[in-house]
C-alpha cells in the first residue's frame, strides 16, 4: 500500500512539474544555447582551459560562470582529439526579435546565476516571441553546430 501511495505521490510531483515547465515557456521563460568554441589554453598550462572572466585555469570537466555575463562554460577535450580542449558555452542566445505585445519582465535577474540571469518576457495573450536564426558554420576540425536547446 505505501508502494502505491509512493507511486501515485511521484506521478502527480510529475505533472506539476511538467506543467510548470509548460508556464514558463508560455511566460516567455528564456531559450538557452550550447556552442562549442575553441578554448583559450595558456603556454605554460598545457591541458587546461583559461577561463578570461575568472582569470583562472580549469581542468577539462569542470564548469565556472561567466559573470558578468549571464552564461557559464565548461573545458572539455574534443572527442576526436583528446589534447584539444574545446569551451562548451552555455549562454541567453540572442534576444528576441522586437515586438511591441512582449515586454521585458520586471521578474528578470540579471544578477541571478545561469540561467536564471537570461531575460524573461511578459507577453499578450496568443503572442508568442519570435527568435532570429542562428547561422550553423562547420569546419574542416570541428563539425559541431550552434542550435537552441530543445
Amino acid at each position: 500500500m505505501k508502494l502505491l501511495a509512493c507511486v501515485i505521490v511521484t506521478a502527480v510531483a510529475l505533472v506539476f512539474a511538467l506543467e510548470d515547465k509548460k508556464a514558463e515557456e508560455a511566460a516567455g521563460r528564456p531559450k538557452t544555447y550550447k556552442r562549442l568554441i575553441p578554448a583559450d589554453v595558456l603556454r605554460d598550462f598545457p591541458g587546461m582551459c583559461f577561463a578570461s572572466t575568472r582569470c583562472a585555469t580549469i581542468e577539462p570537466g569542470n564548469t565556472w560562470d561567466l559573470s558578468p555575463f549571464c552564461g557559464r562554460s565548461t573545458c572539455v577535450t574534443a572527442e576526436n582529439d583528446p589534447t584539444q580542449l574545446l569551451e562548451l558555452v552555455e549562454d541567453c542566445g540572442p534576444l528576441p526579435k522586437s515586438n511591441p505585445k512582449c515586454k521585458l519582465s520586471e521578474k528578470t535577474n540579471k544578477t541571478a546565476s545561469f540561467p536564471d540571469c537570461c531575460p524573461t518576457f511578459e507577453c499578450e495573450d496568443g503572442v508568442t516571441l519570435e527568435y532570429p536564426e542562428i547561422p550553423v558554420i562547420a569546419t574542416a576540425t570541428d563539425t559541431t553546430t550552434t542550435s537552441p536547446k530543445p
